[in-house]
């Protein structure tokens, strides 16, 4: 269910800001953004599974407080995240 490694290098290395950056704010909205995709495809086939459910409440709500962190900080760079994952904000 958990996105593969190689898609997970992928993006990182799409999102990073340097070379080697794995913890940026970007990198890490983009892989979230890939495991709540993956987990909304799972949650449509398994509706009642509300172990998956709420992991994927929980990923959300972590993503949603890295954009707020990204939009106080840089307003720049949150926009360019937002159209580039096309994300309704």
């Amino acid at each position: 269910m958990a996105i593969s490694q190689a898609k997970k290098n992928e993006i990182i290395k799409q999102y990073a800001r340097h070379e080697g950056d794995t913890g940026s704010t970007e990198v890490q909205v983009a892989v979230l953004t890939a495991d709540i995709n993956e987990i909304n495809v799972h949650m449509q086939e398994h509706r009642k599974d509300f172990h998956s459910q709420r992991g994927l409440m929980k990923k959300i709500g972590h993503r949603r407080n890295l954009l707020a962190y990204l939009r106080k900080t840089d307003v720049q760079r949150y926009r360019e995240l937002i159209k580039s994952l096309g994300l309704r904000r």
